[in-house]
């Protein structure tokens, strides 16, 4: 398959939203030192903030020795919880990268939401990251949902993975699940605004400090051998995006083996359009989507 290069049939807000994004996050800003990543990436984020949604609190607090923040909106249904974790390629981000869109997932999902600030590589090599998400969510008692975007769609996934059971529902946004590099997304969108197949091989690479596991569900979901115990799942893929097909490959997965499986395949999207949320009709649309898939799957949670 022919990699594209030229992205100019993304719609026009979209294109907006990459050409912010880049004015504060360099195109080239994996060859720059890891600080300098990160206050890029703060820089950017900063640019796409909004203000909480009225009535909602947050609270810093620590669950299990990780430092996380509390969201609770003015009306939220009880005996359930939703617990985030961002993206970033497990490089940058953290609770104030994201803050914005989880406060405003725990308000239009009508759930209070717990985001985790796990360990960064490359300071902590994996499995520190996956090993702070599975420590809060297992001091989370009580029905939960796990939701993620990017990197942190990988930590959720792998996360149900280790807890068949225990979670109730997740919810992977853009995520990166593994598989082969020759998956049609990976070739057809090698050079994506936003991400590119580049950009992926170097965030796998220092993930690991080096050679990338082989067979390691708390690395790579699809390396999973069953997947009959997975919670039921809601995927949302972007159409420009190297990852789109590893969120394709997935939901076969689980459909085959019985799991219920939602997927929808963003058209005209590019991987963190999250952030577009409030400048992109496709982008807003898609987060209203997202919403209504978490607070299903916590109604469910309850429910059963």
């Amino acid at each position: 398959m022919k990699p594209l290069t030229n992205y100019s049939w993304l719609p026009a807000d979209i294109r907006a939203f990459i050409d912010k994004t880049l004015a504060a996050y360099p195109a080239d800003a994996v060859e720059a030192s890891i600080a300098q990543q990160r206050d890029y990436y703060n820089a950017m984020c900063a640019e796409f903030d909004q203000p909480h949604p009225a009535g909602l609190t947050a609270e810093d607090v620590r669950i299990a020795g990780v430092s996380c923040r509390r969201y609770t909106p003015l009306v939220a249904r009880p005996g359930v919880t939703g617990i985030y974790f961002h993206g970033g390629g497990f490089v940058v981000g953290g609770l104030e990268s994201h803050d914005a869109i989880v406060a405003e997932l725990a308000e239009q999902a009508q759930l209070v939401m717990i985001a985790v600030d796990y360990r960064l590589v490359p300071e902590h090599i994996h499995p520190a990251a996956y090993d702070d998400c599975l420590a809060v969510v297992d001091a989370v008692k009580g029905p939960k949902v796990l939701a993620g975007d990017s990197a942190g769609g990988t930590l959720a996934a792998s996360v149900s993975a280790a807890r068949p059971g225990d979670v109730a529902g997740q919810v992977l946004i853009y995520p990166g699940l593994g598989g082969d590099k020759s998956m049609p997304s990976f070739t057809r969108h090698a050079h994506a605004p936003m991400l590119t197949a580049a950009e992926c091989e170097f965030y796998e690479t220092v993930r690991y400090g080096g050679t990338v596991p082989v067979g390691d569900v708390t690395a790579r979901p699809m390396d999973a051998e069953e997947y009959g115990d997975l919670p039921p799942t809601a995927i949302f893929t972007a159409e420009a995006d190297p990852l789109a097909s590893s969120g394709v490959e997935y939901a076969a997965r689980l459909a085959e083996a019985g799991v219920a499986v939602s997927l929808v395949e963003e058209p005209g999207m590019v991987h963190g359009y999250l952030r577009a949320r409030h400048m992109a009709k496709g982008a807003r649309e898609s987060f209203t989507r997202i919403a209504k898939e978490l607070r299903a799957l916590a109604g469910q949670a309850v429910e059963g």
